[in-house]
């Protein structure tokens, strides 16, 4: 379906760089199909361009916009205001529209947008760069089943994509968005506490990042409940009881689950803080 649309991302932050370029690691669209901008940060674009071969120059910056069959709304949330102000007289109903931003409801995107486009809220990872993103998918009020298909054909080249309602984004922003953060902080803390015990670093990273991967494959493959899993290699007063002994001690389990909730939290308080904000009429530059 992407066949030779075109595609311009408005934002050009690390979610961006990972979503083009597992869209052209799986070769689902050639470079001359992205374009890319941002506010004026001309050396990040230029960086894109070198790296990617994508199209991304200021000067096009809104030319870009208005030829886009999908535009991929990729800034910070509290940028997502002034960047459709910014570009909205240049879009279109008939643009599929997807957002990327945490927070931000497809409600808020069309009234900012001041017309009735499609709009596809998501929440990917960054682990879209290696084609391994966790990605959840909504359709917003004027969003036929066609572009939430366009849409899932984009995130599937970079990922797995589950499509859901959108009350239930800020939760899969809190589970699977910042996921990968908790996952790299997991994996530092087992590094510092190898160091602890006398394994060198870079020792310790390949065994642990092994043993992360291993497990999750057992979990896919094997389709059982990772409590089972658990219990299953959990010898009574053995080396792993003694750990996992320690980790109850200092209340892991509470920890991930308040992390969760609050990072559930704050995605819900982004998008009502933006949502309170007044909405300007469109003008004309």
């Amino acid at each position: 379906m992407i066949d030779q649309r075109k595609i311009c991302f408005v934002g050009a932050g690390a979610m961006a760089e990972a979503i083009l370029c597992g869209l052209l690691n799986k070769r689902i669209v050639k470079p001359g199909q992205i374009s890319v901008t941002n506010k004026d940060d001309r050396f990040r674009l230029d960086e894109l361009v070198y790296n990617f071969g994508v199209v991304a120059d200021l000067e096009l910056k809104y030319k870009s916009v208005q030829e886009a069959d999908v535009l991929i709304l990729a800034m910070k949330p509290k940028d997502v205001r002034s960047a459709l102000q910014d570009i909205r007289q240049y879009t279109n109903p008939q643009q599929l529209v997807i957002s990327v931003v945490a927070g931000i409801s497809t409600e808020l995107i069309n009234k900012l947008l001041g017309h009735n486009a499609p709009v596809i809220r998501t929440m990917p990872n960054t682990s879209a760069i290696v084609g391994l993103s966790a990605t959840g998918l909504c359709a917003g009020q004027f969003a036929a089943a066609e572009h939430v298909a366009l849409a899932q054909e984009i995130f599937e080249s970079i990922g797995t994509v589950v499509v859901t309602s959108e009350d239930q984004l800020d939760a899969i922003t809190g589970i699977s968005g910042s996921g990968p953060a908790y996952i790299y902080y997991l994996v530092e803390s087992m590094i510092a506490g190898a160091g602890d015990v006398g394994v060198p670093p870079e020792e310790a990273k390949s065994l642990i990042l092994q043993t992360l991967i291993g497990a999750a494959q057992m979990l896919l493959e094997t389709g059982e409940d990772p409590a089972y899993l658990r219990e299953k290699v959990t010898s009574p007063n053995g080396t792993t009881q003694a750990g996992l002994d320690t980790l109850r001690k200092y209340e892991f389990e509470q920890a991930i689950r308040a992390c969760i909730q609050q990072a559930t939290k704050r995605s819900k308080e982004l998008g009502s803080t933006l949502s309170e904000e007044p909405v300007e009429e469109n003008s004309s530059k």
